[in-house]
Protein backbone atom coordinates (compact mmCIF):
# COMPACT_ATOMS: atom_id res chain seq x y z
CA UNK A 1 0.00 0.00 0.00
CA UNK A 2 1.30 3.54 -0.97
CA UNK A 3 2.35 5.16 2.17
CA UNK A 4 3.08 9.04 2.42
CA UNK A 5 5.90 10.43 4.92
CA UNK A 6 2.77 13.07 5.75
CA UNK A 7 -0.07 10.77 5.96
CA UNK A 8 -1.13 11.30 9.35
CA UNK A 9 -2.17 14.85 8.65
CA UNK A 10 -2.18 15.20 4.80
CA UNK A 11 -5.08 12.87 3.67
CA UNK A 12 -7.99 13.90 5.38
CA UNK A 13 -6.78 14.43 9.27
CA UNK A 14 -5.21 11.21 9.02
CA UNK A 15 -8.49 8.69 7.90
CA UNK A 16 -8.44 5.60 6.02
CA UNK A 17 -8.76 6.19 2.81
CA UNK A 18 -10.46 3.81 -0.33
CA UNK A 19 -9.47 3.65 -3.63
CA UNK A 20 -12.16 5.80 -5.59
CA UNK A 21 -15.41 6.03 -7.16
CA UNK A 22 -16.41 4.66 -10.61
CA UNK A 23 -19.36 5.89 -12.52
CA UNK A 24 -20.45 4.52 -16.53
CA UNK A 25 -23.53 5.71 -18.50
CA UNK A 26 -24.98 4.02 -22.00
CA UNK A 27 -27.38 6.50 -23.47
CA UNK A 28 -30.48 5.59 -25.41
CA UNK A 29 -30.80 7.17 -28.55
CA UNK A 30 -34.28 8.78 -27.81
CA UNK A 31 -33.12 10.27 -24.39
CA UNK A 32 -30.01 11.95 -26.04
CA UNK A 33 -27.90 12.91 -23.01
CA UNK A 34 -24.23 13.78 -23.35
CA UNK A 35 -22.81 11.38 -21.56
CA UNK A 36 -20.02 13.46 -20.66
CA UNK A 37 -21.85 16.04 -18.67
CA UNK A 38 -23.55 13.52 -16.91
CA UNK A 39 -20.74 11.91 -16.24
CA UNK A 40 -18.75 15.31 -14.70
CA UNK A 41 -22.23 15.64 -12.24
CA UNK A 42 -21.55 12.49 -11.19
CA UNK A 43 -17.84 12.40 -10.62
CA UNK A 44 -18.82 15.86 -8.72
CA UNK A 45 -21.33 13.36 -6.39
CA UNK A 46 -18.32 10.51 -6.10
CA UNK A 47 -15.53 13.29 -4.89
CA UNK A 48 -15.71 12.25 -1.93
CA UNK A 49 -14.25 8.51 -2.83
CA UNK A 50 -10.99 10.08 -4.30
CA UNK A 51 -9.45 13.67 -4.80
CA UNK A 52 -6.48 12.72 -6.07
CA UNK A 53 -7.09 12.39 -9.64
CA UNK A 54 -9.89 12.36 -12.13
CA UNK A 55 -11.19 11.09 -15.59
CA UNK A 56 -13.83 10.63 -18.10
CA UNK A 57 -13.37 8.27 -21.45
CA UNK A 58 -16.45 8.57 -24.35
CA UNK A 59 -17.10 6.21 -26.83
CA UNK A 60 -18.38 7.83 -30.33
CA UNK A 61 -19.20 5.49 -32.64
CA UNK A 62 -15.98 2.74 -31.19
CA UNK A 63 -13.54 5.78 -31.32
CA UNK A 64 -12.62 6.89 -27.14
CA UNK A 65 -11.91 9.68 -26.51
CA UNK A 66 -10.35 10.17 -23.07
CA UNK A 67 -9.21 13.23 -20.49
CA UNK A 68 -7.84 12.57 -17.58
CA UNK A 69 -5.53 14.10 -14.81
CA UNK A 70 -4.12 15.16 -11.28
CA UNK A 71 -6.81 17.05 -9.76
CA UNK A 72 -10.24 17.59 -8.32
CA UNK A 73 -13.33 17.11 -10.82
CA UNK A 74 -13.78 21.22 -11.08
CA UNK A 75 -10.28 21.39 -11.72
CA UNK A 76 -9.60 18.92 -14.66
CA UNK A 77 -12.92 19.87 -16.99
CA UNK A 78 -14.37 22.53 -18.24
CA UNK A 79 -17.16 23.79 -20.45
CA UNK A 80 -14.54 23.35 -23.41
CA UNK A 81 -13.75 19.96 -22.27
CA UNK A 82 -16.95 18.40 -21.78
CA UNK A 83 -18.71 19.42 -25.32
CA UNK A 84 -15.55 18.03 -27.20
CA UNK A 85 -16.27 14.99 -25.55
CA UNK A 86 -19.43 13.71 -27.17
CA UNK A 87 -20.90 10.16 -28.06
CA UNK A 88 -22.75 7.68 -26.87
CA UNK A 89 -21.64 6.23 -23.51
CA UNK A 90 -18.82 6.88 -20.99
CA UNK A 91 -17.14 6.08 -18.10
CA UNK A 92 -15.56 8.18 -15.10
CA UNK A 93 -13.20 7.63 -12.09
CA UNK A 94 -12.13 9.41 -9.04
CA UNK A 95 -8.94 7.88 -7.36
CA UNK A 96 -6.88 8.18 -4.41
CA UNK A 97 -3.92 6.38 -4.95
CA UNK A 98 -3.26 2.83 -2.43
CA UNK A 99 -1.14 1.86 -4.66
CA UNK A 100 0.33 3.75 -7.46
CA UNK A 101 2.06 7.31 -7.45
CA UNK A 102 -0.32 9.79 -8.20
CA UNK A 103 0.88 10.73 -11.44
CA UNK A 104 -1.59 11.52 -14.86
CA UNK A 105 -0.20 8.19 -16.04
CA UNK A 106 -2.00 6.50 -13.27
CA UNK A 107 -5.11 8.41 -13.36
CA UNK A 108 -8.14 6.42 -14.80
CA UNK A 109 -9.80 5.88 -16.79
CA UNK A 110 -7.38 3.80 -18.81
CA UNK A 111 -8.00 2.78 -22.79
CA UNK A 112 -6.10 0.59 -24.28
CA UNK A 113 -6.49 0.00 -28.34
CA UNK A 114 -5.94 -4.15 -29.55
CA UNK A 115 -6.64 -5.85 -32.60
CA UNK A 116 -10.39 -6.22 -31.60
CA UNK A 117 -10.90 -3.09 -30.73
CA UNK A 118 -10.29 -0.46 -27.95
CA UNK A 119 -11.20 -1.08 -24.41
CA UNK A 120 -11.81 1.53 -21.65
CA UNK A 121 -11.47 0.92 -17.76
CA UNK A 122 -12.65 1.96 -14.54
CA UNK A 123 -11.32 0.27 -11.23
CA UNK A 124 -12.26 0.25 -7.82
CA UNK A 125 -10.85 -1.72 -5.67
CA UNK A 126 -6.96 -3.43 -5.12
CA UNK A 127 -6.00 -7.13 -6.57
CA UNK A 128 -4.06 -9.21 -4.00
CA UNK A 129 -2.24 -10.50 -7.36
CA UNK A 130 -1.52 -8.06 -9.20
CA UNK A 131 2.35 -8.21 -9.34
CA UNK A 132 2.44 -12.09 -10.37
CA UNK A 133 -0.01 -11.41 -13.10
CA UNK A 134 1.79 -8.05 -14.54
CA UNK A 135 5.12 -10.10 -14.20
CA UNK A 136 3.49 -12.73 -16.35
CA UNK A 137 2.63 -10.26 -18.97
CA UNK A 138 5.77 -8.46 -18.94
CA UNK A 139 7.53 -11.96 -19.53
CA UNK A 140 5.22 -12.02 -22.42
CA UNK A 141 6.16 -9.06 -24.09
CA UNK A 142 3.96 -6.66 -22.69
CA UNK A 143 4.50 -3.20 -21.64
CA UNK A 144 2.74 -1.07 -19.09
CA UNK A 145 2.65 2.44 -18.77
CA UNK A 146 1.31 2.69 -14.97
CA UNK A 147 2.38 1.44 -12.13
CA UNK A 148 -1.05 0.39 -10.83
CA UNK A 149 -3.17 -2.71 -10.49
CA UNK A 150 -5.87 -1.94 -12.84
CA UNK A 151 -3.60 -1.59 -16.06
CA UNK A 152 -3.29 -5.16 -14.71
CA UNK A 153 -6.80 -5.73 -14.89
CA UNK A 154 -7.02 -4.04 -18.55
CA UNK A 155 -4.29 -6.74 -19.71
CA UNK A 156 -6.35 -9.84 -18.34
CA UNK A 157 -8.91 -8.94 -20.12
CA UNK A 158 -7.49 -7.92 -23.72
CA UNK A 159 -5.50 -10.81 -22.86
CA UNK A 160 -9.01 -13.16 -22.92
CA UNK A 161 -10.55 -11.06 -25.43
CA UNK A 162 -7.86 -11.83 -27.92
CA UNK A 163 -8.94 -15.36 -27.59
CA UNK A 164 -12.89 -15.08 -27.14
CA UNK A 165 -15.76 -14.41 -29.26
CA UNK A 166 -17.00 -11.65 -26.83
CA UNK A 167 -15.68 -9.05 -24.55
CA UNK A 168 -18.40 -10.60 -21.72
CA UNK A 169 -16.97 -13.96 -22.24
CA UNK A 170 -13.39 -12.29 -22.01
CA UNK A 171 -14.65 -10.79 -19.02
CA UNK A 172 -15.71 -13.96 -17.20
CA UNK A 173 -12.33 -15.83 -18.48
CA UNK A 174 -10.55 -12.85 -16.92
CA UNK A 175 -12.03 -13.03 -13.50
CA UNK A 176 -10.87 -16.72 -12.82
CA UNK A 177 -7.36 -15.13 -12.87
CA UNK A 178 -7.84 -12.47 -10.56
CA UNK A 179 -7.86 -11.81 -7.19
CA UNK A 180 -9.03 -9.59 -4.74
CA UNK A 181 -11.13 -6.51 -5.07
CA UNK A 182 -11.84 -5.15 -8.00
CA UNK A 183 -15.82 -3.09 -9.15
CA UNK A 184 -15.03 -1.98 -12.71
CA UNK A 185 -17.35 -0.06 -15.58
CA UNK A 186 -15.74 -1.15 -18.50
CA UNK A 187 -16.44 0.16 -22.36
CA UNK A 188 -16.18 -1.54 -25.51
CA UNK A 189 -16.78 -0.58 -28.79
CA UNK A 190 -20.50 -1.45 -28.26
CA UNK A 191 -21.24 -2.33 -25.22
CA UNK A 192 -20.87 -0.75 -21.83
CA UNK A 193 -20.45 -3.90 -18.85
CA UNK A 194 -19.93 -3.85 -14.90
CA UNK A 195 -18.68 -5.80 -13.19
CA UNK A 196 -18.04 -6.58 -9.24
CA UNK A 197 -15.97 -9.04 -7.74
CA UNK A 198 -17.37 -12.74 -6.73
CA UNK A 199 -16.50 -11.32 -2.93
CA UNK A 200 -18.23 -8.20 -3.21
CA UNK A 201 -15.62 -6.32 -1.30
CA UNK A 202 -16.61 -2.63 -3.07
CA UNK A 203 -20.06 -1.41 -3.62
CA UNK A 204 -21.17 -0.90 -7.54
CA UNK A 205 -25.03 -0.09 -8.41
CA UNK A 206 -27.02 0.08 -11.51
CA UNK A 207 -29.85 2.82 -12.02
CA UNK A 208 -31.75 4.27 -14.88
CA UNK A 209 -32.04 7.57 -16.05
CA UNK A 210 -34.52 7.80 -18.71
CA UNK A 211 -34.22 5.01 -21.12
CA UNK A 212 -30.65 4.87 -20.47
CA UNK A 213 -28.46 2.77 -17.92
CA UNK A 214 -26.34 4.09 -15.54
CA UNK A 215 -23.83 2.72 -13.41
CA UNK A 216 -22.04 3.97 -10.08
CA UNK A 217 -20.08 3.02 -6.85
CA UNK A 218 -22.76 4.95 -4.45
CA UNK A 219 -26.52 5.65 -5.37
CA UNK A 220 -25.62 9.64 -4.40
CA UNK A 221 -24.46 9.75 -7.84
CA UNK A 222 -27.91 8.47 -9.15
CA UNK A 223 -29.46 11.19 -6.78
CA UNK A 224 -26.99 14.08 -8.61
CA UNK A 225 -28.15 13.48 -12.43
CA UNK A 226 -31.87 12.52 -11.73
CA UNK A 227 -31.45 9.01 -12.27
CA UNK A 228 -33.36 6.17 -10.50
CA UNK A 229 -31.62 3.19 -8.39
CA UNK A 230 -33.33 -0.07 -9.90
CA UNK A 231 -30.39 -2.44 -7.94
CA UNK A 232 -27.02 -3.36 -6.53
CA UNK A 233 -24.71 -5.50 -8.59
CA UNK A 234 -24.27 -8.43 -7.19
CA UNK A 235 -20.85 -10.19 -6.09
CA UNK A 236 -19.32 -11.91 -8.99
CA UNK A 237 -22.15 -10.93 -11.61
CA UNK A 238 -21.29 -9.03 -14.76
CA UNK A 239 -23.69 -7.10 -16.54
CA UNK A 240 -24.04 -5.87 -19.84
CA UNK A 241 -25.52 -3.09 -21.34
CA UNK A 242 -26.31 -3.04 -25.42
CA UNK A 243 -28.80 -1.21 -27.62
CA UNK A 244 -30.55 -0.26 -24.29
CA UNK A 245 -31.00 -3.83 -22.94
CA UNK A 246 -29.57 -5.57 -19.61
CA UNK A 247 -28.08 -8.45 -19.75
CA UNK A 248 -26.83 -10.42 -16.29
CA UNK A 249 -24.17 -12.89 -16.81
CA UNK A 250 -23.04 -15.03 -13.82
CA UNK A 251 -19.27 -15.41 -13.55
CA UNK A 252 -19.93 -18.86 -11.80
CA UNK A 253 -17.18 -18.39 -9.06
CA UNK A 254 -17.48 -19.42 -5.97
CA UNK A 255 -15.94 -17.01 -3.03
CA UNK A 256 -16.85 -16.09 0.77
CA UNK A 257 -18.43 -13.00 0.88
CA UNK A 258 -16.91 -9.47 2.33
CA UNK A 259 -18.69 -6.03 1.89
CA UNK A 260 -16.26 -3.39 2.92
CA UNK A 261 -17.96 -2.32 6.45
CA UNK A 262 -15.91 0.29 6.08
CA UNK A 263 -17.92 1.57 3.25
CA UNK A 264 -20.73 2.48 6.33
CA UNK A 265 -18.22 3.53 8.78
CA UNK A 266 -16.35 6.05 6.46
CA UNK A 267 -15.95 5.95 2.96
CA UNK A 268 -19.78 6.59 1.53
CA UNK A 269 -22.06 9.17 1.42
CA UNK A 270 -24.69 8.95 4.40
CA UNK A 271 -26.86 9.49 1.69
CA UNK A 272 -26.50 6.18 -0.26
CA UNK A 273 -27.80 2.97 -0.17
CA UNK A 274 -25.03 0.33 -0.57
CA UNK A 275 -26.43 -3.51 -0.91
CA UNK A 276 -30.09 -2.54 0.56
CA UNK A 277 -28.82 -0.96 3.60
CA UNK A 278 -28.75 2.66 4.46
CA UNK A 279 -25.59 4.41 5.47
CA UNK A 280 -27.37 7.20 7.55
CA UNK A 281 -29.24 4.18 9.64
CA UNK A 282 -26.11 1.90 9.53
CA UNK A 283 -24.24 4.94 11.50
CA UNK A 284 -27.00 5.91 13.61
CA UNK A 285 -26.94 2.64 15.00
CA UNK A 286 -23.51 2.82 15.31
CA UNK A 287 -23.52 6.01 17.57
CA UNK A 288 -27.01 4.05 19.53
CA UNK A 289 -23.76 0.91 20.30
CA UNK A 290 -21.80 3.50 21.33
CA UNK A 291 -24.14 5.09 23.98
CA UNK A 292 -25.40 1.86 25.30
CA UNK A 293 -21.57 0.59 25.77
CA UNK A 294 -19.89 3.45 27.01
CA UNK A 295 -22.67 5.81 29.06
CA UNK A 296 -20.70 9.01 30.12
CA UNK A 297 -21.78 11.79 31.99
CA UNK A 298 -21.45 14.93 29.46
CA UNK A 299 -22.90 18.35 28.64
CA UNK A 300 -21.73 17.80 24.83
CA UNK A 301 -21.79 15.44 22.43
CA UNK A 302 -20.62 16.04 18.28
CA UNK A 303 -18.66 14.46 15.71
CA UNK A 304 -15.49 15.22 14.22
CA UNK A 305 -15.92 16.18 10.50
CA UNK A 306 -17.63 14.63 8.44
CA UNK A 307 -17.89 11.05 9.32
CA UNK A 308 -18.45 11.02 13.12
CA UNK A 309 -21.37 13.46 12.52
CA UNK A 310 -24.14 11.15 11.88
CA UNK A 311 -22.98 8.37 14.26
CA UNK A 312 -22.78 11.35 17.13
CA UNK A 313 -26.20 12.31 16.28
CA UNK A 314 -26.90 8.63 17.46
CA UNK A 315 -25.11 8.79 20.35
CA UNK A 316 -27.10 11.87 21.52
CA UNK A 317 -29.92 10.52 20.97
CA UNK A 318 -29.87 7.23 22.06
CA UNK A 319 -27.94 9.07 25.28
CA UNK A 320 -29.94 12.28 26.29
CA UNK A 321 -26.72 14.00 25.93
CA UNK A 322 -27.14 17.12 23.66
CA UNK A 323 -25.92 16.89 20.37
CA UNK A 324 -23.86 20.31 18.92
CA UNK A 325 -21.04 21.06 16.73
CA UNK A 326 -17.54 21.07 18.79
CA UNK A 327 -15.41 21.36 15.80
CA UNK A 328 -15.30 23.32 12.09
CA UNK A 329 -13.79 21.93 9.28
CA UNK A 330 -12.11 24.39 6.62
CA UNK A 331 -13.67 23.04 3.74
CA UNK A 332 -10.88 24.59 1.36
CA UNK A 333 -8.01 23.45 2.32
CA UNK A 334 -7.14 20.62 -0.71
CA UNK A 335 -5.24 17.19 0.11
CA UNK A 336 -2.22 18.81 -1.40
CA UNK A 337 -1.51 21.13 1.09
CA UNK A 338 2.44 20.70 1.62
CA UNK A 339 4.17 20.77 5.03
CA UNK A 340 7.69 20.01 4.63
CA UNK A 341 8.49 19.68 8.36
CA UNK A 342 6.67 17.66 11.50
CA UNK A 343 5.64 21.03 12.86
CA UNK A 344 4.09 22.15 9.80
CA UNK A 345 2.51 18.98 9.33
CA UNK A 346 1.30 19.20 13.01
CA UNK A 347 -0.07 22.73 12.19
CA UNK A 348 -2.31 21.87 9.69
CA UNK A 349 -4.26 19.64 11.77
CA UNK A 350 -5.17 23.45 13.31
CA UNK A 351 -5.96 24.90 9.10
CA UNK A 352 -8.05 21.66 8.49
CA UNK A 353 -9.90 21.78 11.59
CA UNK A 354 -10.88 24.08 14.64
CA UNK A 355 -12.36 23.91 18.29
CA UNK A 356 -15.25 26.41 18.73
CA UNK A 357 -14.15 27.63 21.86
CA UNK A 358 -17.79 28.89 22.64
CA UNK A 359 -19.60 25.88 22.29
CA UNK A 360 -16.77 23.47 24.36
CA UNK A 361 -15.53 25.73 27.15
CA UNK A 362 -15.91 24.57 30.39
CA UNK A 363 -17.86 21.64 29.03
CA UNK A 364 -17.47 17.68 29.76
CA UNK A 365 -17.46 16.42 26.12
CA UNK A 366 -17.86 13.50 24.01
CA UNK A 367 -16.16 13.40 20.69
CA UNK A 368 -17.09 10.68 18.32
CA UNK A 369 -15.05 9.82 15.51
CA UNK A 370 -15.18 6.94 12.90
CA UNK A 371 -11.49 5.80 13.69
CA UNK A 372 -8.24 6.12 14.77
CA UNK A 373 -5.20 4.68 12.73
CA UNK A 374 -1.96 6.12 13.87
CA UNK A 375 -3.67 8.48 16.55
CA UNK A 376 -1.25 11.39 15.89
CA UNK A 377 -4.00 13.36 14.75
CA UNK A 378 -6.39 12.55 17.70
CA UNK A 379 -3.94 13.60 20.08
CA UNK A 380 -3.76 17.11 17.70
CA UNK A 381 -7.73 17.51 17.62
CA UNK A 382 -7.51 16.35 21.67
CA UNK A 383 -5.25 19.07 22.23
CA UNK A 384 -7.09 21.74 20.21
CA UNK A 385 -10.15 20.91 22.57
CA UNK A 386 -7.88 21.40 25.72
CA UNK A 387 -6.93 24.78 25.02
CA UNK A 388 -10.52 25.86 24.14
CA UNK A 389 -11.27 25.14 27.72
CA UNK A 390 -13.06 21.78 27.31
CA UNK A 391 -13.12 20.78 30.89
CA UNK A 392 -13.53 16.88 29.99
CA UNK A 393 -12.48 14.91 26.82
CA UNK A 394 -13.68 11.51 25.68
CA UNK A 395 -13.36 9.94 22.61
CA UNK A 396 -15.97 7.32 20.93
CA UNK A 397 -15.11 6.09 17.76
CA UNK A 398 -17.64 4.25 15.85
CA UNK A 399 -15.50 0.93 14.68
CA UNK A 400 -13.09 -1.23 16.63
CA UNK A 401 -9.65 -0.84 16.94
CA UNK A 402 -7.59 -1.19 13.79
CA UNK A 403 -4.89 -3.97 14.43
CA UNK A 404 -4.77 -5.50 11.09
CA UNK A 405 -3.82 -3.93 7.37
CA UNK A 406 -6.27 -3.96 4.17
CA UNK A 407 -5.40 -5.98 1.36
CA UNK A 408 -8.49 -4.65 -0.69
CA UNK A 409 -8.56 -1.08 -1.67
CA UNK A 410 -8.20 0.57 1.55
CA UNK A 411 -5.70 2.57 2.75
CA UNK A 412 -5.20 0.97 6.21
CA UNK A 413 -1.15 0.53 6.53
CA UNK A 414 0.82 -2.13 7.79
CA UNK A 415 0.08 -3.49 11.61
CA UNK A 416 3.30 -1.89 12.99
CA UNK A 417 2.31 2.09 12.16
CA UNK A 418 -1.44 0.99 14.03
CA UNK A 419 -1.48 2.23 17.13
CA UNK A 420 -3.87 -0.40 17.86
CA UNK A 421 -1.70 -3.05 16.91
CA UNK A 422 1.18 -1.90 19.40
CA UNK A 423 -1.07 -0.40 22.43
CA UNK A 424 -4.23 -1.40 24.49
CA UNK A 425 -7.54 0.93 25.01
CA UNK A 426 -6.65 2.33 28.20
CA UNK A 427 -2.77 2.96 26.86
CA UNK A 428 -4.30 4.74 23.21
CA UNK A 429 -6.54 6.97 25.54
CA UNK A 430 -3.31 7.55 27.71
CA UNK A 431 -1.10 8.19 24.53
CA UNK A 432 -3.94 10.65 22.57
CA UNK A 433 -4.67 12.32 26.36
CA UNK A 434 -8.38 12.25 26.77
CA UNK A 435 -10.05 11.48 29.92
CA UNK A 436 -12.15 8.19 28.73
CA UNK A 437 -12.16 5.82 25.11
CA UNK A 438 -14.26 3.59 23.63
CA UNK A 439 -14.22 1.87 20.46
CA UNK A 440 -17.65 0.26 18.61
CA UNK A 441 -17.60 -3.89 19.90
CA UNK A 442 -16.88 -5.76 16.49
CA UNK A 443 -20.18 -7.66 17.33
CA UNK A 444 -22.33 -4.33 16.66
CA UNK A 445 -21.69 -5.45 13.38
CA UNK A 446 -23.43 -8.30 13.40
CA UNK A 447 -26.88 -6.08 13.86
CA UNK A 448 -25.86 -3.89 11.62
CA UNK A 449 -25.26 -6.66 8.86
CA UNK A 450 -28.62 -8.25 9.10
CA UNK A 451 -30.16 -5.04 7.47
CA UNK A 452 -27.84 -5.62 4.87
CA UNK A 453 -27.73 -7.91 1.68
CA UNK A 454 -24.49 -8.76 2.15
CA UNK A 455 -22.00 -10.37 4.74
CA UNK A 456 -19.07 -7.52 6.33
CA UNK A 457 -15.84 -7.85 5.51
CA UNK A 458 -14.21 -6.82 9.00
CA UNK A 459 -10.42 -8.26 8.52
CA UNK A 460 -8.39 -5.18 9.35
CA UNK A 461 -10.24 -5.52 13.31
CA UNK A 462 -10.70 -9.56 13.45
CA UNK A 463 -7.62 -10.39 11.37
CA UNK A 464 -9.84 -12.35 9.50
CA UNK A 465 -10.39 -11.91 5.68
CA UNK A 466 -13.01 -13.42 3.19
CA UNK A 467 -9.77 -14.58 0.86
CA UNK A 468 -6.54 -15.78 1.97
CA UNK A 469 -4.24 -12.93 3.49
CA UNK A 470 -1.98 -12.38 0.61
CA UNK A 471 2.03 -11.53 0.39
CA UNK A 472 2.64 -7.80 0.39
CA UNK A 473 6.16 -7.81 -0.20
CA UNK A 474 6.23 -6.72 -3.71
CA UNK A 475 3.85 -4.36 -3.48
CA UNK A 476 4.62 -1.37 -5.61
CA UNK A 477 7.75 -2.99 -6.77
CA UNK A 478 7.47 -0.93 -9.80
CA UNK A 479 8.44 2.20 -7.87
CA UNK A 480 11.27 1.32 -5.91
CA UNK A 481 14.56 2.84 -6.33
CA UNK A 482 17.63 0.45 -7.79
CA UNK A 483 19.16 -1.04 -4.18
CA UNK A 484 15.65 -1.31 -2.03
Amino acid sequence: MKQCANCNVCSGFGKVHEECGIFGIAVAEQDGFNPAYETYTALYALQHRGQEACGIAVNDKGVIDLQKDVGLVPDVFDENDLMALSGQSAIGHVRYSTLGKNTRENAQPIVISHIKGNLAIAHNGSLTNAYELREKFEMAGGIFHTSNDSEVIAYAIVHERLKADSIEEAIKNAMRKLRGAYSLVIMSPRKLIAVRDPSGFRPLCIGRLGSSYVFASESCAFDAIGATFLRDVEPGEIVVCLDGTLTSIKSGISAKEGLCVFEFVYFARPDSVIDSLSVNSARLEMGRCLARTYPVDADLVFGVPDSGLVAALGYAEESGIPYGTGLIKNRYVGRTFIQPSQTQRERSVSIKLNALASAVKGKRVVMVDDSIVRGTTSANIVNMLREAGAREVHMLLSSPPFKNPCYFGTDVPDRDLLIAHRLSVPEIGRKIGVDSIGFLPVEAFHKIEKQCARKFCVGCFTGRYPEKEPDVSKKNIFERRIGE
